[in-house]
């Protein structure tokens, strides 16, 4: 069987709506990353006390 349907490429809207999709996404991760670290790092200094 063969498809006569020409192959669809995505227009460059298309990539640059899913690229900037992508963008938002590693940007949540990281600004996830990155709370997650600073809400470690301020328990451990509230157990340990901050120079006492």
């Amino acid at each position: 069987m063969t498809d006569d349907t020409p192959a669809r490429r995505p227009t460059e809207g298309a990539l640059a709506r899913r690229r900037r999709g992508r963008n938002i996404a590693m940007l949540v991760v990281l600004l996830g990353i990155s709370a997650l670290f600073y809400a470690i790092a301020m328990v451990k200094m509230a157990q340990h006390g901050m120079g006492g």
